[in-house]
């Protein structure tokens, strides 16, 4: 037995996976309103002989699909939410589809596709008797907002994974051997008295004060926390008119940090900075949380078996006209971004990849013991069961995402690297199916990283997905 049967399967489902992902690029949905590319994907694997369920942890637009019977049973992660006010078509200039409308900036349309592609791969090995155990497809909505699997998560559908498996759109096709930042977001709301802001003032007590001083206060509280948390905001709301003092106001806050340990100290102070606002304005603060998620704990095991499969695979065969276009896309990225996006690779590395436009070959993870500033709620997963990570090239050498240009990339030769992740991900299922003491390793080494301590969810009990933060006004 071999890999090169699921490669096969993939590999004739190609036009099959094209389509999907072009029929979700074409739907973009913001995260936790995907009904129709949920629908999509969960409705492609029923007809393939999975069983689905829907509405997991409280979101319609999250759903498990599971093939197979017994052990070992290995999840692959699907994600399907776009980014608000990225449409864009498939061109080298900025043009939306639909002018404020959102776009897959992040190439999640591929994302789902793909693990879509390799869960359907292994589903046929277990069914014609090449391969014993289960196959699980989760459907991940909201990860822009880092939502979907820490809920997912606190409703335990994790708990019997062997091994879990991620990748995710990017400039590169390497494993991802480093760590990623934990989370909290938050929302505090001020509640103080309207008033005519020229007749009366002294009548008034205003929320947007209290806004305004706890940013404040935040800005002091950076040079006290270390080099690598990050706390950033967005006030939401702040008023309607300048003649009335604000009754209310509201700021979103993003806490992260390396670990969780440090983001809820760093929360706490920053509850502490709410409370002194409010008092300072004589307002009332209340305090909305949104969500959290985990640092990633990398599982080399399973990271090793990645590696392997993708030199299997082989690279992506790009054409003339994906590397022209993707040129064109080069030229619109002005030079301080690019550099700032190819400043973290090893040198050697850099000097390879920043003179072309698309890199299609697979590169050795080089991040190993580093933790990315990003946050990502494949965190909570990890923590829950082994897990391995890559990334696949779909958009252009050096090129940021939540760009326009990643959106054109992802509508057009970014599917190409998207079966290069499907025949990766139904690869790597197959061997770790297949190979119960890499299985046993992956089992161990997570259980001495987590010390044996079983996962705690971040969230607090009254905590539910936060539908309206990316509702359609």
């Amino acid at each position: 037995m071999s890999t090169t049967s699921v490669f096969r399967t993939v590999e004739s489902n190609r036009e099959r996976l094209y389509d999907l992902a072009q029929e979700l690029w074409e739907n973009p949905e913001l995260g936790l309103h995907e009904y129709d590319s949920a629908e999509t994907l969960a409705e492609t694997l029923q007809n393939e002989g999975f069983d689905v369920e829907m509405d997991i942890g409280g979101m319609p637009t999250a759903f498990v699909a599971t093939y197979g019977d017994g052990e070992p049973t290995i999840g692959l992660l699907g994600e399907y939410d776009a980014l608000p006010d990225l449409s864009q078509q498939v061109k080298a200039e900025r043009d939306p589809v639909e002018a404020g409308g959102p776009g897959h900036g992040c190439g999640h349309n591929l994302f789902g596709v793909a693990a879509l592609g390799g869960a359907i791969a292994v589903k046929q090995a277990i069914e014609s008797g090449e391969l014993e155990g289960t196959i699980r497809y989760y459907g991940c909505p909201a990860e822009e907002i880092l939502v979907g699997k820490s809920y997912m998560a606190r409703a335990g559908v994790f708990d019997d994974l062997d091994a879990a498996l991620s990748w995710h759109p990017g400039d590169l096709n390497t494993p991802r051997a480093g760590s990623s930042n934990a989370l909290n977001s938050l929302m505090f709301t001020f509640e103080g008295e309207s008033a005519h802001a020229g007749g009366s003032p002294e009548s008034g007590r205003s929320a947007l004060d209290a806004v305004q001083l706890m940013n404040n206060g935040v800005e002091f509280m950076r040079e006290h926390i270390t080099d690598t948390s990050r706390v950033h905001y967005a006030i939401t709301n702040g008023g309607d008119a300048p003649n009335v003092v604000p009754s209310e106001a509201s700021v979103w806050y993003y806490v992260r940090a390396p670990s969780r340990t440090e983001v809820e100290r760093n929360t706490d102070w920053l509850r502490d900075i709410a409370e002194g606002a409010a008092l300072m304005t004589q307002t009332e603060v209340s305090e909305r949380f949104l969500s959290g998620c985990y640092d990633t704990l990398p599982n080399s095991t399973v990271t090793d078996v990645i590696w392997e499969t993708m030199q299997d695979v082989g690279p992506i065969e790009y054409d003339d006209e994906d590397y022209e276009f993707a040129a064109e896309l080069l030229e619109t990225v002005s030079e301080g971004n690019r550099d700032a996006e190819l400043e973290g690779l090893p040198d050697e590395l850099r000097a390879e990849v920043e003179e072309q436009a698309l890199y299609p070959d697979p590169v050795e993870p080089f991040n190993e013991g580093e933790v990315g500033s990003y946050s990502t709620d494949v965190g909570d997963v990890s923590y829950i069961t082994p897990t391995g990570r890559f990334n696949a090239a779909t958009w252009p050498v050096g090129t940021p995402g939540h760009t326009w240009q990643v959106v054109a990339a992802n509508g057009d030769f970014g599917q190409k690297g998207a079966i290069f992740a499907a025949k990766v991900l139904a690869g790597s299922t197959y061997e770790l199916m297949n190979d119960p003491e890499t299985l046993a390793a992956a089992r161990e080494e997570f259980v001495d990283a987590t010390a044996g301590q079983p996962y705690e969810t971040p969230l607090p009990p009254a905590a539910e997905p936060p539908f309206d933060m990316t509702a359609d006004d």
